[in-house]
C-alpha cells in the first residue's frame, strides 16, 4: 500500500497570518488534528493540536499566552514539515513517524498539497490489520499524576516524554486520562491565557460614600481534575491486537488502559502499533 491508498483528501489549510482561534476551530469542526500551512499555495509548515497544547506552558514567553484569536498560526506552526510522494509506501511512512516523532506527513506531487497521511489513516492499513500479537507485547508503562496536580505540571509532564498522562486517584484507581486534544480543545480559554493561578487587581463598585480601593481577586489554577477525560477504556495484556484496535474504533480513543487484577499494568496507544507496523 502507498501513500495515495491511506491518504485523507482533500485537506483542509490555513494561511500563516489566519489566528490559532481559526485553526483550532477547523480542528474541532472537522475532527482533525493538524492543517498544513500555505502561503500562496507554496507549504510553508503544519499547525498540529500538540502545538497548540503545548502553547499553554506558563513558562513560554507572554505573547504565547495570548488568547488564540490574537495568535498567528505562523507563529506556533512547524516550518519545513516533512513530506512524502504518492508513491511512498506505508510502512516507510511508519518507520519516518518512528525516527522523527511526528505524527503526519503532507503528500505532495508536483509541488502541490494533495493529501495527508496521519497515524489514525495508517492504523486503516493492511499492515496494521495483519498484527496478531497480544496487547500485553506492545503495551507500554503509563505515566501518571493525580488529579489535583497544576496543569503546569501535567504539561511539564507531558512535554518530557511527548505522552499522555493518566489521573489517579488517591486510592490507585484510574480517574481519567490527559491528550494534546484535552489541552488544545479546553474550552475555558480565560484560564489558559496568562490569568492561570495569578492574582489580578481589580476596582470595585462605586458606592454611596465614595469609590472603594482595589481589591485583589485570585483566579483558581487549572488542575488534571479540569481537563482530563473520564472514564477511561480499558483491556486486558492477553487481548489480541486486532479486538485492542477494534475496541479503540468503536470507542474513538487513541489508546487503552491495561488493567490487571483491578491495577494499572500499562497502556496500549496508537504509537506503539504503529512502532510494530515500521519494523
Amino acid at each position: 500500500m502507498y501513500a495515495r491508498d491511506v491518504m485523507t483528501a482533500p485537506v483542509f489549510i490555513v494561511e500563516p497570518n489566519a489566528t490559532v482561534a481559526h485553526a483550532r476551530n477547523l480542528m474541532v469542526r472537522h475532527r482533525i488534528s493538524r492543517i498544513p500551512v500555505l502561503d500562496t499555495g507554496v507549504l510553508r509548515g503544519i499547525i498540529t493540536k500538540k502545538d497548540i497544547a503545548y502553547r499553554l506552558r506558563q513558562g513560554e514567553p507572554e505573547w504565547r499566552r495570548r488568547p488564540p484569536d490574537r495568535i498567528p498560526v505562523g507563529a506556533l506552526m512547524t516550518e519545513n514539515p516533512v513530506v512524502v510522494q504518492p508513491d511512498t509506501g506505508v510502512k516507510a511512512i511508519a518507520r519516518t513517524f518512528v525516527e522523527k516523532s511526528i505524527s503526519s506527513v503532507p503528500v505532495v506531487e508536483n509541488g502541490a498539497v494533495t493529501g495527508i497521511v496521519t497515524k489514525t489513516d495508517l492504523m486503516k492499513s493492511a499492515l496494521v490489520r495483519g498484527l496478531s500479537c497480544p496487547a500485553g507485547d506492545v503495551m507500554e508503562d503509563a505515566t501518571t499524576v493525580s488529579r489535583n496536580h497544576s496543569l503546569e505540571h501535567v504539561i511539564a509532564v507531558m512535554r518530557e516524554r511527548y505522552d499522555k498522562v493518566l489521573v489517579m486517584d488517591d486510592n490507585g484507581s484510574v480517574a481519567g486520562i490527559i491528550t494534546e486534544t484535552n489541552l488544545a480543545f479546553y474550552a475555558n480559554e480565560p484560564k489558559m491565557s496568562g490569568l492561570v493561578g495569578k492574582e489580578v487587581q481589580i476596582i470595585r463598585h462605586n458606592k454611596a460614600e465614595g469609590r472603594s480601593g482595589p481589591g485583589l481577586l485570585s483566579v483558581a489554577s487549572v488542575t488534571a481534575e479540569d481537563v482530563m477525560t473520564s472514564p477511561v477504556i480499558t483491556t486486558s495484556s492477553d487481548t489480541p491486537l486486532p479486538d485492542a484496535i477494534a475496541l479503540m474504533k468503536n470507542h474513538h480513543v487513541n489508546s487503552l488502559v491495561v488493567m490487571e487484577n483491578d491495577t494499572v499494568i500499562g497502556i496500549l496507544k496508537r504509537d506503539d502499533i504503529i512502532k510494530e507496523v515500521a519494523k
